[in-house]
C-alpha cells in the first residue's frame, strides 16, 4: 500500500499516502492528486496515484462530485468481501430510499432514516415502512436542500425527543437552517418546534444553503455542524452570522453560559467554532470526549478537525484545495490564528458521513478505528491512530478502502447498538445496508 518516499518543501510524501509534517500543524494525512488527468478507477481497495509534489505544486485534477446516474443497481442478496482483518458480509435491509441522509437507531430494533426530500423513514425488520414519519416539519427541497440529520435525545427512553436538522423555508423565497425537535410515539412526531433557526436568513436569490449535521457530547449538549452558503463563503468569518459554523447548543436551543463567543460584542453566542466549508460529518471521540468534524474542501483539501472552542479553521481565508479555477489558498499554518485540520485528503473524496467504532464486538481489530464515507470515490474509508491520538501512516492496517466493489456513494455511516456498521447510500433508489461478519 506504501511506496518509496522522498523529502520536499517540508513534505514527507509517500506514493499512494503522504503524511505532511508542517510546523506548528500537527500532522496531516492525505491523498494527493495525479497531475493532469481524473484518477483512475479503483477495482481494489487502494490509494489514488499520486504526484510527487507538495500540495499546492501546480496539481491539477477533476472528480465527480454530483450524483452519477450510472450507480449500479445492488443486489438484494449479501454480499461478501475481504478486507484486511475480516471477511464482511454486506446485507441490504432497505431500498428505495430517496438520497438518504443519515441514521438514528430507536431503542425497539427500528432504524429511522432520513431522505433530503423531505421524509423521516423508518426500517423495520421486515423492511422500509411505506408510510414515512408523520409531523415532520416543511421541509425546504432544493438541490443541496432539504432535511438533514437525525439523532434521539441521550436520554431518549425517558423523554421521547428527537432532533431534526432542516432547511427552512421563510417568506418570498428566504431559507434558513434550523434544529426542530418533537417527541416520537413510534409512528409520528407531536410537540414539534424548532428551537434554533440560524441567522440572518438566506435570500431568495443566494446559493444553497448546503447541509448541516448534529451530535450531542457527553455532557448533553448538542453541536450543530452549519455549511457556509454556496457563494458566500465569506460568512465563515463572520461572527456574526451562524453560517460556515459548528454551534453548541443545550438541548433546548437555550446557549450554554461557557461557549467561548458569550457575552462578546458582535458575535453570536451559539457559536463554538467558525471557518467551516461544507460540514458533512461530527463524531465525539468515544475516550477524549472531544467533537471530530469533517468538511468537504473547494478541489482537493477534504478535512477532519478537533473541535477546539473558539478555534478558527479558517475557511475561505485558508485551505489546503484549490478554487474552481484553479487558484491554491495560503494553508493553514502559514496564515496565523487559523487551526490545521488533523487530516486531509488531496484529492478530494467528498468526505460524507462519520462514526468512531466503540464496541469490542464482532469486529475487535477495528475498536477505536474512525470510519468516513465518500461520494466521490464510491467507498467507505477506514482510518486508525497511534498511541498519541495522531494519524498512522506506517503500517499496513494504517488505513483501508471498503465496499469499493458495490461502487456507491456513501452518505451515512453508524455503529449501531449490535457493533455492526450500518452505511446509507447516495441515490434516488438509495439502500440502507448492515456490515457484518461473515461467520
Amino acid at each position: 500500500m506504501f511506496g518509496r518516499s522522498r523529502i520536499a518543501s517540508g513534505v514527507a510524501v509517500v506514493v499512494g499516502v503522504a503524511l505532511v509534517c508542517a510546523a506548528g500543524g500537527g500532522r496531516v494525512l492525505e491523498l494527493a492528486a495525479q497531475s493532469g488527468q481524473a484518477p483512475p478507477p479503483q477495482t481494489e481497495a487502494q490509494a489514488p496515484q499520486t504526484s510527487s509534489g507538495p500540495p499546492g505544486s501546480g496539481t491539477k485534477f477533476s472528480l465527480p462530485t454530483v450524483p452519477s446516474n450510472r450507480i449500479p443497481p445492488l443486489p438484494s442478496e449479501p454480499i461478501l468481501l475481504e478486507t484486511i482483518d475480516y471477511t464482511i458480509r454486506v446485507v441490504p435491509l432497505a431500498s428505495g430510499l430517496e438520497r438518504p441522509w443519515s441514521i438514528a437507531f430507536l431503542p425497539d430494533g427500528n432504524i429511522l432514516v432520513t431522505e433530503i426530500t423531505g421524509k423521516l423513514r423508518i426500517v423495520r425488520p421486515t423492511g422500509l415502512d411505506p408510510r414515512p414519519i408523520a409531523g415532520v416539519p416543511d421541509v425546504r427541497v432544493a438541490p443541496y436542500e432539504g432535511l438533514h440529520d437525525v439523532v434521539l435525545h441521550p436520554r431518549f427512553p425517558e423523554n421521547r425527543w428527537l432532533y431534526l436538522s432542516y432547511t427552512k423555508p421563510g417568506p418570498d423565497g428566504t431559507k434558513a437552517l434550523a434544529i426542530s425537535r418533537g417527541r416520537f410515539d413510534g409512528t409520528a412526531l407531536t410537540n414539534v418546534e424548532d428551537i434554533f433557526v440560524a441567522q440572518p436568513w438566506l435570500g431568495p436569490k443566494s446559493g444553497p444553503s448546503l447541509g448541516s449535521r448534529l451530535a450531542f457530547d457527553r455532557d448533553g449538549l448538542l453541536y450543530m455542524a452549519a455549511a457556509s452558503p454556496a457563494g458566500a463563503w465569506q460568512r465563515a468569518q463572520d461572527p456574526n452570522d451562524h453560517a460556515g459554523k459548528v454551534l453548541r447548543l443545550r438541548d433546548d436551543g437555550s446557549v450554554p453560559p461557557d461557549n467561548p463567543f458569550v457575552g462578546r460584542q458582535g458575535h453570536r453566542p451559539e457559536i463554538y467554532t467558525m471557518g467551516h466549508r461544507s460540514p458533512l460529518g461530527l463524531a465525539m471521540h468515544p475516550d477524549t470526549g472531544e467533537m471530530f468534524e469533517n468538511e468537504n474542501g473547494p478541489q482537493g483539501g477534504d478535512e477532519i478537525n478537533v473541535l477546539k472552542p473558539g478555534g478558527n479553521y479558517g475557511w475561505p481565508v485558508v485551505s489546503e484545495g484549490r478554487d474552481y479555477g484553479g487558484r491554491g489558498y495560503p494553508t493553514h499554518v502559514s496564515v496565523p490564528g487559523m487551526e490545521p485540520p488533523l487530516m486531509i485528503w488531496i484529492p478530494a473524496i467528498a468526505i460524507s458521513g462519520m462514526t468512531f467504532y466503540t464496541a469490542d464486538a464482532p469486529f475487535p481489530r477495528w475498536k477505536g478505528n474512525l470510519f468516513v464515507g465518500s461520494l466521490a470515490y464510491a467507498h467507505l474509508e477506514r482510518l486508525t491512530f497511534n498511541a498519541k491520538g495522531e494519524p498512522s501512516a506506517r503500517d499496513s492496517r494504517a488505513r483501508e478502502w471498503l465496499l469499493l466493489d458495490l461502487k456507491q456513494r456513501i452518505r451515512d455511516v453508524r455503529q449501531g447498538p449490535d457493533g455492526l456498521l450500518y452505511v446509507v447510500t447516495d441515490a434516488m433508489d438509495g439502500h440502507l445496508l448492515r456490515i457484518e461478519p461473515a461467520r
